[in-house]
């Protein structure tokens, strides 16, 4: 199963990478077409949280690996780790932020490549970490002040969270971080080398394409949706059914649409009453990045947990 897994990310790392070029291509040759913030909010809704609309099932599994037979403690676990993070975001949005973003850089950098690596070690996973810092430092190197713009609508107000990006933009800081990455995936690729690790290098590249030639929101939004989230649908499907991946997505699809449109209603129901207090980009973007926050914390430690029982 590994090596079918190994096949078919291969294969979906050098089509997403043939996308990213096209793509990209097109909107810098028709500046004027615009992708919206609200296309960008639908298809996180759609594609990208849907990817983790199964952790009511392995949530099961893990209470069931725990000897806990009452399932309402994992429902309301996930949800007070999920309102938690909300919450602790309006009252010390910076460090939260600062906290999620490091969070997310180890959690894209494993979840994109360990498919391709046997090894587990402390320098592995500082390895994912880097790897995954690649999606968020992109953006403050093409688009710095447009990812700071971004920031100062989550609520960022803290001057000296802002003085420090001014820092790390006038010492090169993000120059040596994108080496530090880069340097990290080329150790990922040449470690335990086969042809199919070639995933990793395509996969990085893909990445700086987006963030060279679109927004910081739209290269994130192509990113999580995707390569992030059908990465990890594919290990999905791939589970439910190994001899027949078309079955096995239709499986994952029948089992994850009710929490993904639950969670998408409350996400539009979450915007219609931000839109009140905040114009309609402002609140589009509050409920894309804190709600993925609020999703990504209690994800991040269901498979930590998960992973630690199981073995």
């Amino acid at each position: 199963m590994s090596n079918k897994i190994k096949k078919i990310n291969l294969n979906h790392s050098f089509i997403f990478f043939l996308f990213c070029n096209i793509f990209s291509i097109i909107i810098f040759k028709f500046s004027n077409l615009n992708i919206s913030s609200l296309i960008c909010l639908l298809l996180i809704l759609i594609i990208g949280v849907s990817h983790g609309a199964l952790d009511h099932l392995k949530g099961k599994k893990l209470l069931t690996i725990l000897n806990i037979e009452k399932t309402y403690i994992f429902y309301l676990s996930y949800i007070l780790i999920a309102l938690s993070v909300i919450l602790i975001w309006t009252i010390l949005p910076a460090i939260t932020l600062i906290i999620f973003l490091a969070v997310a850089s180890f959690h894209f950098g494993k979840e994109d490549t360990q498919f391709l690596i046997s090894k587990s070690s402390n320098l592995i996973t500082i390895l994912f970490f880097f790897r995954g810092f690649l999606v968020i430092i992109t953006p403050l190197y093409f688009n710095f002040d447009e990812t700071v713009s971004i920031f100062k609508m989550l609520l960022i107000d803290n001057e000296q969270f802002y003085s420090g990006l001014s820092f790390i933009e006038n010492y090169k800081i993000i120059e040596i971080a994108i080496g530090i990455s880069t340097l990290s995936t080329i150790i990922l690729f040449l470690t335990e080398f086969s042809f199919k690790k070639f995933a990793i290098l395509l996969d990085s590249f893909s990445i700086i394409i987006l963030n060279y030639y679109l927004s910081p929101l739209v290269a994130f939004t192509i990113y999580f949706c995707f390569l992030h989230s059908v990465r990890h649908t594919i290990s999905l499907a791939v589970e439910m059914d190994n001899t027949n991946l078309k079955n096995g997505f239709k499986l994952f699809v029948k089992k994850a649409f009710p929490l993904t449109v639950l969670t998408a209603i409350f996400c539009l129901v979450g915007l219609y009453f931000l839109n009140n207090v905040y114009e309609l980009n402002s609140a589009i973007l509050k409920i894309i990045f804190i709600g993925l926050a609020s999703l990504t914390f209690p994800h991040i430690l269901l498979e930590y947990f998960l992973e630690k029982n199981e073995k």
